[in-house]
């Protein structure tokens, strides 16, 4: 067994490992971090298959931005762990029926549709190959349209998501951008000469 074949079966464990504990584990902080994990273990795998450039975007899409943001959520709102475990005896079953259906699915598929003697090995890449290219070529030849409705699709959520956030709401209280610049110093702060009167001023004075 080479190196790369070590590389490859040890992070499928590790990947099919935290995938496990991120639906079995009881605590949703956890969970969290066992998603990072997961995700980082696949990264490492498509590393293993020559797929650089979707394992770093794997990384910093979704370990560094969404799933740090979404811990962060996790941590910071007050999740009832006790009425979470209350409903997970009552969902157990069809849970289990749909975990056996996806490994029949999976048994099928490698030893039915796909066997190994049908399809040759990948083709090992030249040097001076790059897979960003060769993505970015494909993507927008043959992929062209579909990229950009996609595009189209997220611009018009960015947008309403924008709409629905700025839209004024009855009885909500907010200060102009305008008026806040225009603003002086005396009319923030003002000093008032008062006389010391009381027994202490008079102590202060002798």
């Amino acid at each position: 067994m080479t190196l790369l074949q070590f590389s490859f079966y040890l992070f499928s464990a590790i990947l099919v490992f935290a995938a496990g504990m991120v639906v079995t584990v009881r605590n949703p902080v956890k969970s969290a971090l066992f998603l990072v994990l997961a995700f980082f273990s696949a990264a490492c795998v498509w590393i293993t298959l020559q797929a650089e450039f979707l394992a770093i975007v794997l990384v910093l899409v979704y370990v560094g931005a969404v799933m740090v943001l979404f811990l962060f959520v996790v941590m910071m709102l007050d999740i009832d762990l006790a009425r979470l475990r209350a409903g997970f005896a009552r969902y157990l079953p069809v849970g289990g029926l749909i975990a056996a259906l996806l490994a029949a699915e999976i048994v099928l598929v490698i030893h039915g549709t796909f066997p190994a003697d049908l399809y040759s090995p990948p083709i090992v890449d030249s040097t001076g190959h790059s897979n960003t290219k060769a993505l970015g070529s494909v993507l927008y030849t043959h992929y062209v349209y579909a990229f950009e409705i996609a595009a189209l699709i997220l611009l018009v959520a960015i947008v309403a998501a924008i709409a629905l956030t700025m839209r004024k709401r009855p009885g909500t209280k907010y200060t102009h951008p305008g008026r806040q610049v225009k603003v002086r110093r005396e009319d923030r702060l003002k000093l008032i000469s008062m006389k010391a009167e009381g027994k202490s001023a008079q102590e202060g004075t002798t």
